[in-house]
């Protein structure tokens, strides 16, 4: 996994902007309707003009579904929702950048992430009311403005029924949005329940998405998502660095499965215990831009030490 500095965030492969899918659109293909106050809380004024999917669209862009084809080797099999767009080239970078990069063998599953260069400038139905959300968010947590994030489940099993002897497949959120703890939670939930039910699951799995409300810094969300509820709260740039707002409480977390303390901190001690002493030669190099590569026995340890380089 290479980074050139601060720029690049947990990528193997950039592609080049792509200018000739400019037409590429993901509004969503419906009409505007008034929407029930979503689990999370009380309904703000504009949520209530939202259209369908657009719930959805503020945590996700897609969720994609990659497979290995012995004849076509890394390719996208499903996107969902179906109205969602891609560009050929982002498609291409999504089947590379989620396979890992490994001759290591290792089997069973695997989570990381990546980022990668959005092929083309979309217009969103929701462009003021997401710039709304970003007012109060910290630098670091905003939505990336010309790149995706994908965040991967990736599974390898010996599979003497098919030709390679490995079933390999991959399961990718496709996201604006920098939480790296959070969604790698939540792939946690829907992955193993994808692997077991196939596509149903995935069309479950975004209706309940499509019902969170939107991702706004400073408020503790309770979010459901297939039989399991997640409690999270968005930080604010107002807040103190190393203290956390979430207050547990037992009768209001009754229902609760799952309280995430922060939904996007990777434990920097982890990455940087194996090279301590090269720590302030590292953040110099970070800090001037320069060309960095890092090579970690996983996927996993790879992407996190990038990020925890850029953070």
């Amino acid at each position: 996994m290479a980074l050139q500095g601060p720029e690049e965030v947990g990528e193997q492969v950039e592609e080049p902007e792509d200018l000739d899918d400019q037409d590429a659109s993901s509004i969503s293909p419906a009409e505007e309707i008034t929407l029930p106050p979503g689990p999370g809380g009380d309904e703000e004024p504009e949520e209530a003009f939202l259209l369908p999917w657009d719930r959805f669209s503020s945590w996700l862009h897609c969720i994609c579904v990659v497979g290995f084809d012995l004849e076509l080797g890394q390719a996208v099999e499903v996107i969902y929702p179906h109205h969602s767009k891609l560009s050929e080239k982002e498609k291409t970078s999504i089947c590379y950048l989620s396979f890992p990069d490994s001759n290591s063998g290792c089997l069973g599953d695997t989570q990381f992430c990546f980022r990668f260069r959005q092929g083309s400038n979309r217009k969103s139905s929701m462009g003021c009311f997401l710039e709304n959300t970003d007012r109060d968010a910290p630098p670091c947590l905003k939505r990336e403005q010309g790149h995706y994030y994908g965040y991967v489940y990736f599974r390898q099993v010996r599979d003497k029924s098919l030709k390679r002897g490995y079933f390999q497949k991959s399961l990718v959120l496709i996201s604006k949005l920098p939480y790296v703890t959070f969604f790698h939670s939540l792939l946690k939930i829907m992955a193993p329940e994808y692997f077991e039910k196939q596509e149903p699951c995935l069309e479950a799995a975004c209706n309940d998405i499509d019902r969170w409300p939107a991702p706004h810094p400073g408020r503790v969300l309770t979010l459901p998502i297939m039989g399991v509820v997640i409690k999270v709260r968005i930080p604010t740039c107002y807040d103190k660095p190393g203290t956390s707002q979430l207050v547990q409480s037992a009768q209001s977390d009754s229902l609760v499965s799952i309280v995430l303390p922060t939904i996007h901190e990777v434990d920097l001690f982890r990455c940087f215990y194996p090279v301590f002493f090269h720590i302030q030669m590292l953040w110099e190099l970070v800090l001037l831009g320069e060309a960095l590569v890092v090579m970690a026995p996983s996927p996993a340890e790879s992407s996190e030490t990038v990020l925890a380089l850029v953070r």
